[in-house]
């Protein structure tokens, strides 16, 4: 059975299934490798204009695979500090990519499974799903970046909240927060997620990935956004895409982009 099921469609929207549905889809070692494999062939892919990740089964992903936490007591600090970045960067890689990226919580999603959803440029869950990120709880500093990724997405008190004293979201009371996207009925995630990704994946490629890196650029100021926008703008006006989007509004049809 493979541990990551990937669905690729003639739209360009790329499906990849966490498939360990009996251990509530934990970042195995096996896992992680495919992921590293799958993201890599990802960020030189050029039919693929949108990612969604979900799990199968009734979880998301549970997380990184604890069952070794009590063997790795032996190990040293810095061999522990460098196992632990390297299963952060290589799950984070998906930040790495140039296309959109889509989280699609279906379940339970934990610790630094929490992380990767976050990590997604759009985060969409069931009304139900619970979101948690129990690290003290088990004794543990918080990793994956969370301590980065839940203060940017929801705020500082939430961020602590959630961190110092274990609080669990639902998947409604994380939309409500602004943690993530929306919630949707459990039932319709699916089909909810697919809709907006088709969208993501119908515009313009060259406009997506330049607005994508736009919104991760944190720009300081209102210059700094001016002076990447006035280069940025330009190179798509000088794309083929531009002159279809532009002869598609005319003709009140859907473009079709090529990423030219």
């Amino acid at each position: 059975m493979s541990e990551l099921l990937v669905d690729r469609s003639d739209d360009g929207v790329v499906w990849v299934t966490f498939n360990l549905p009996d251990r509530r889809n934990a970042m195995t070692d096996a896992m992680t490798q495919r992921w590293s494999q799958e993201m890599t062939a990802l960020a030189t892919d050029k039919t693929a204009r949108c990612l969604v990740i979900t799990g199968a089964g009734t979880a998301f992903s549970a997380g990184g695979d604890l069952s070794w936490l009590g063997e790795r007591a032996t190990e040293s600090v810095p061999d522990l500090r460098d196992r632990m970045l390297t299963f952060y960067r290589t799950w984070l890689s998906i930040t790495r990519l140039e296309i959109p990226t889509i989280a699609a919580v279906n379940g339970a999603a934990v610790g630094a499974g929490l992380c990767l959803a976050l990590a997604c440029d759009l985060v969409y869950a069931a009304d139900d799903a619970k979101l948690l990120a129990p690290f003290t709880s088990l004794g543990l500093h918080p990793g994956m970046a969370a301590t980065y990724l839940l203060p940017k997405t929801g705020g500082l008190r939430l961020a602590r909240e959630m961190l110092l004293t274990g609080r669990v979201l639902t998947g409604a009371e994380a939309a409500s927060e602004g943690l993530i996207n929306r919630a949707f009925a459990g039932n319709d995630l699916r089909r909810a997620v697919e809709e907006i990704a088709l969208k993501v994946a119908s515009t313009a490629p060259i406009a997506a990935k330049l607005t994508k890196s736009a919104l991760n650029a944190d720009h300081q100021d209102l210059e700094a956004a001016l002076r990447w926008e006035a280069l940025a703008q330009p190179v798509t006006m000088a794309s083929a895409d531009m002159v279809e989007g532009l002869r598609a509004h005319r003709e009140r049809r859907v473009p079709k982009f090529t990423g030219s």
